[in-house]
């Protein structure tokens, strides 16, 4: 086993980044912790302003041959990437548990199985891409999509392959060269799946990963004059210190910040299924950012979607995310957990009761948590906690149930339960969200755009809105006239 390795219940990780289709160490590493038991992964290589300027050199070299490869090649090589991955899910899954607590049949069934569905679903789009030429008093307009260029990618740690491939596929099937800077609480997917990405056929520096601890990495590739795209996904803090980074160099950025989403539970809706929506929220022990955290529920039937809800939520199973029988798993770090119980903590300081949860568990476990008698202008209403905490309000019309769930300064999602038709019409076109759900919850198609209003985000992914944000779009007009008439 080299140095510059580790395992990971019997996958070998390279702890080492990816650059110019080479592993590059770092004179100086971070440590790797596991939030399921707080055991030592191994150490990880520490990205400096030396590692991110020779990813945006190697991406830039690659950038020309890649943009220039045929549009049906590169379908290919992405299939092809996406077949490795189907072939390697167990272990993916496997690492990823490890290395952020989500729980691993999650990763076997649906997470994984989605990244490889990322490179097919773009690669497929890809080749459909492109409209019509139409005409202008006889002369012809010719929409092209132009890859933009290198593209730093600052992806998220509590879905870290599936969400940092929603944006590496795009990318690339665009034909521009990707540098992947993955969050640094949980590196080891992205340093797996260089490898298999390799192995697959994708050429060097197309792809590359540097790791990093803090913002001295994530600092240097925003600030890259030679860099042409920045998506990023995680605070709206972080986004405001890129959005100043990419504007000295005019790049345009795209941004999705986590929100604070309400689930809308009026008095005709099916109260089980609306339950069920409800304890839906803890998934991924709450590190969702679409999770509708606010629970406002007409006031009609409020007692009795508690007794339920506190009924369904307790049998939870709390514990060990590799057992198949767990329902919630850690939360990622300990400092997370800080933040998560910090919040809870002032909530019930001010007067807020928790009917279930509201303490924390051994290790990094956060007990499934419901509060009520809390005001719309609380810190626990308004903030994002990113943890297994929802809150619940009543409501006694439409208007109220529309003006809480919009009064946040965020508008990712938002999800409404109601046997009414008419109703859902109505309060769906009032409401300021990226994505709304009726009667469901978490159903993503990538034709769809995705992104939030507000402090939730800048642009939007999926479909055409990718390609709109990778390309620069050009058009070209072509005159009847002025031809010479070769035979």
């Amino acid at each position: 086993m080299s140095e510059h390795t580790l395992t990971v219940a019997g996958v070998t990780v390279d702890t080492r980044h990816w650059i110019g289709g080479e592993r590059v160490a770092s004179a100086d590493t971070f440590v790797d912790v596991s939030p399921i038991d707080g055991s030592v992964l191994g150490e990880i290589a520490r990205g400096t302003e030396t590692e991110a300027s020779a990813a945006v050199a190697a991406a830039r070299a690659a950038f020309p041959g890649w943009a220039a490869t045929p549009p049906a090649e590169r379908a290919r090589i992405l299939h092809a990437v996406a077949d490795a991955v189907e072939k390697r899910i167990e272990d993916l899954s496997i690492v990823e548990t490890h290395d952020n607590g989500a729980l691993l049949r999650s990763h076997r069934r649906g997470v994984m199985p989605r990244v490889a569905h990322n490179f097919r679903f773009f690669a497929d789009w890809l080749l459909g891409l492109g409209h019509d030429d139409f005409d202008t008093r006889g002369h012809t307009n010719h929409v092209s999509w132009d890859p933009a260029g290198p593209c730093v990618l600052i992806t998220p740690w509590n879905a870290p392959l599936m969400l940092a491939t929603w944006k590496i596929a795009p990318a690339l099937a665009a034909g521009n060269t990707v540098i992947l800077k993955p969050a640094e609480w949980s590196p080891l997917t992205a340093s797996l799946f260089a490898d298999i990405a390799a192995e697959a056929g994708l050429p060097a520096g197309v792809l590359n990963v540097v790791q990093g601890y803090g913002a001295e990495a994530g600092s240097a590739l925003v600030s890259h004059p030679d860099v042409r795209r920045i998506s990023f996904t995680g605070s709206v803090p972080t986004a405001k210190t890129i959005a100043a980074a990419a504007a000295v160099n005019l790049v345009p950025a795209s941004f999705e910040l986590g929100g604070k989403s309400a689930l809308l539970v009026f008095a005709d809706a099916d109260l089980d299924l609306a339950v069920d929506l409800a304890v839906e929220q803890y998934d991924n022990a709450g590190q969702v950012c679409l999770a509708a955290t606010r629970i406002l529920v007409e006031e009609a039937i409020a007692e009795e979607f508690t007794r339920r809800f506190t009924e369904k939520a307790s049998a939870l199973r709390q514990g060990d995310p590799r057992d198949e029988t767990t329902d919630i798993g850690p939360n990622i770090h300990p400092r997370q957990l800080e933040k998560i119980d910090g919040f809870v903590q002032r909530a019930l300081a001010a007067g807020a009761r928790a009917v279930i949860g509201g303490r924390r568990g051994e290790g990094q476990y956060y007990a499934p948590t419901l509060l009520t008698d809390v005001a719309q202008d609380a810190e626990i209403v308004q903030e994002e906690v990113f943890g297994p905490v929802l809150t619940l309000q009543t409501f006694a019309d439409e208007d109220e149930a529309v003006r809480l769930a919009n009064d946040t300064r965020f508008g990712l999602a938002a999800t409404v339960a109601t046997g009414d038709r008419g109703r859902a019409e109505r309060v769906t076109d009032r409401l300021v969200a990226g994505t709304v759900w009726v009667n469901c919850f978490f159903v993503r198609d990538l034709q769809a755009p995705f992104g939030g209003s507000r402090h939730s985000g800048v642009g939007r992914e999926g479909g055409t809105w990718s390609f709109d944000f990778y390309c620069d779009l050009k058009n070209t007009v072509t005159a009847p006239k002025g031809w010479r008439d070769h035979g």
